[in-house]
C-alpha cells in the first residue's frame, strides 16, 4: 500500500470522525457539516452526489449519515476507503455513548441539561434549512424536477408513508417525465422537417426564378451593345464620287 493510500485513509477516518464528533441530531442533521467538509472544503464529491447518495442511504438499512460516509469514502478508496469512512464515522459515537450510557440517569434530567439540548435541535433545525435551500437550487432546475418536488412535498404532508416510498416514486417519475420529453422533441423534430424542406425548396425555385430574368437582361445589353454604328466612311466615300462625276459633267458642257 502507498504512502499516498495510507494519506487518503488517514484524511477519510479523521474528517468523518470529526463529523461524528461534533453532529447532534442525526443523520438530516449531519447534511449541512458533509456538504461543508466532503464538498466546499475536501472537493470529494459533488453537491448533486452528494443528494444521490443521501438519496440511496434513505432506501438502504442503516443510519443515513453512515451510508453516506461508506458511499463517500469507497469512491475515493474503494472498499477499504469505504470501511475506513464508515468506522470514522462511528467511532465518536461509540466512545461517547459509551460513556454517557452509565451517566444519562445521574444528569438527564438536570435543567441546564435539558435547556441544552433543545438549543441545540434549534440550531440543528436551522443548519438543516440552510443545506436543505442551498441544495434545492441546484436540484429543482426545471419544470420536471420542479414537478416532483411539489409531488413529494405534497406527499410527505399530507400522507404518512416512508421516505423510501417517497425515492422510488421519484425515481419512477422523473424516468417517466424524462421519456416524454424525450418523445416529444423526437416529434417536433419530425414535424420540423417537412417545414424546413418546403421553405428550402421554395428558396430554390426563387433563385431560379431569377436566373433566367438576368440572364435575358444581359442578353439584351449584349444587343444593344452589338449594334453597329453608321458607316460614315462609306458615306464619305459616296460623296466624294458624286462631287467627281458632277465635276466631270461640268467640263463636258464647256
Amino acid at each position: 500500500m502507498t504512502r499516498e493510500r495510507l494519506g487518503t485513509l488517514r484524511d477519510l477516518f479523521l474528517t468523518f470522525a470529526k463529523m461524528g464528533a461534533i453532529t447532534f441530531g442525526g443523520g438530516m442533521a449531519m447534511l449541512p457539516i458533509l456538504q461543508r467538509e466532503v464538498v466546499y472544503t475536501r472537493h470529494w464529491v459533488t453537491e448533486e452526489e452528494l443528494i444521490d447518495y443521501y438519496a440511496i442511504g434513505q432506501c438502504t438499512p442503516g443510519i443515513i449519515a453512515i451510508n453516506t460516509s461508506t458511499f463517500i469514502g469507497q469512491k475515493q478508496a474503494g472498499i477499504f476507503g469505504g470501511i475506513v469512512a464508515t468506522l470514522g464515522m462511528v467511532f465518536p459515537s461509540l466512545v461517547f455513548i459509551s460513556i454517557i450510557a452509565g451517566l444519562i440517569s445521574n444528569f438527564a434530567d438536570i435543567p441546564a441539561v435539558r435547556n441544552a439540548f433543545a438549543g441545540i435541535q434549534v440550531c440543528v433545525c436551522v443548519l438543516i434549512f440552510n443545506a436543505t435551500m442551498k441544495l434545492l437550487k441546484k436540484s429543482v432546475i426545471d419544470y420536471r424536477t420542479a414537478v416532483i418536488f411539489a409531488l413529494v412535498l405534497a406527499g410527505s404532508v399530507l400522507l404518512n408513508l416512508s421516505p423510501v416510498w417517497f425515492v422510488l416514486l421519484s425515481a419512477v417519475t422523473g424516468a417517466a417525465l424524462k421519456a416524454l420529453e424525450a418523445r416529444y422533441a423526437a416529434k417536433r423534430a419530425e414535424s420540423d422537417t417537412p417545414a424546413a424542406q418546403s421553405v428550402t425548396s421554395a428558396a430554390q425555385a426563387e433563385t431560379q426564378a431569377v436566373t433566367p430574368n438576368e440572364d435575358s437582361g444581359d442578353e439584351t445589353q449584349s444587343g444593344a451593345d452589338g449594334v453597329s454604328e453608321p458607316d460614315t466612311d462609306g458615306e464619305n466615300d459616296a460623296q466624294a464620287d458624286n462631287h467627281g462625276d458632277g465635276a466631270e459633267t461640268e467640263r463636258d458642257k464647256t
